[in-house]
């Protein structure tokens, strides 16, 4: 116990002024404002374009990342980096979920973007508050983190061994809780979250899609927030990459949605990040893993899987090219 006290002297305590909020809250506004007008008309998104805007929202993210380490100096930098990896990293799972969810419940694509707006919107409201209380949590009892370490190793495994169909579920609760407030449409009213049927006020199939969004966020956000910990322990960085890395997720899902066969050992991938960091946290009280091996570590992770998938991939183009198309004639 008294080795688990001292385990969040392990990570940076910063000062943060009120100011340097206010850049974060500014930051973040500024550019969820400027994202949403320049998708105010629906439109299906191109792989062009969403390769440009998630190249512009890491730009974002690293950009921050030179203000924090200007102002807050090389290790805050670090772990907001690594906070930021993380949680990018994982992610990627909402991603194809996501996909899951728009393709069963039959979302036309232009109007996909919308419903990934407001639900990134609402999930960056709830990873802050998330945050706050661990944050709080573990200045009272620094113990939480160890706790907080065995829940992510048994994660990492269960993600290892079995990962298909996870957020499934969250189709028919999000839809089952949003039916017992309100009466919910079949059909679309444009871009509209609400319409009227009879002079009654309804849901449209946007505000399910949305209900559901939030609902599989609150599953991914119990993995990803202690996550988070076993990198830094800053409210301050904890927020800001969590920001950043959120923000981008709706580019990314228009450009990895349909790639998840590619990516073979990504779901492996992310399972032993969250192994590697669920470890990291319960020794932490004992032995401090520094937080440029932490990046180190996760970027192979990363790196090895993507290797991996991409060449199994290519394995198995290689082998169906070699099947028989058809009857030969041996006469």
């Amino acid at each position: 116990m008294l080795a688990a006290d001292t385990a969040t002297e392990k990570f940076v305590d910063l000062s943060v002024p009120l100011w340097a909020w206010v850049v974060l809250l500014v930051s973040v506004v500024s550019l969820l404002a400027l994202d949403l007008w320049r998708h105010r008309e629906a439109h299906a998104p191109t792989f062009k374009e969403a390769g440009l805007e998630s190249t512009f929202w890491v730009l974002c993210a690293l950009g921050f990342a030179v203000f924090v380490f200007a102002q807050f100096g090389g290790q805050a930098g670090g772990e907001y980096l690594g906070v930021y990896i993380t949680e990018k990293s994982l992610s990627v799972d909402n991603v194809f979920v996501w996909a899951l969810l728009f393709s069963t419940m039959s979302i036309p694509l232009k109007y996909q973007h919308r419903v990934l707006f407001w639900g990134i919107f609402g999930a960056l409201t709830l990873r802050a508050i998330f945050i706050l209380i661990g944050a709080a949590l573990v200045e009272r009892f620094s113990v939480v983190l160890v706790f907080f370490g065995v829940f992510l190793i048994y994660t990492g495994f269960r993600i290892i061994r079995h990962r298909e169909g996870e957020g499934e579920d969250s189709t028919t609760a999000g839809l089952s809780l949003l039916r017992r407030f309100m009466p919910v449409s079949d059909h679309y009213d444009g871009q509209k979250f609400f319409t009227k049927i009879d002079g009654r006020r309804a849901a449209t199939p946007l505000f399910a899609a949305l209900v559901v969004v939030e609902a599989t966020d609150v599953v991914f956000a119990v993995d990803s927030v202690p996550a988070s910990f076993g990198v830094a322990n800053d409210p301050y960085l904890l927020i800001s990459a969590n920001a950043f890395a959120i923000m981008g997720l709706r580019a990314m899902y228009f450009l990895l949605a349909d790639a998840r066969e590619r990516f073979h050992y990504l779901s492996h991938a992310l399972g032993a990040i969250l192994l590697f960091v669920g470890v990291k946290l319960v020794v932490t009280p004992w032995y401090h893993i520094p937080i440029s091996y932490s990046l180190g570590i996760i970027v192979v992770i990363l790196a090895l899987a993507i290797g991996f998938s991409i060449w199994k991939a290519r394995q198995v183009e290689g082998t169906d090219s070699e099947q028989p198309t058809g009857k030969h004639d041996h006469s």
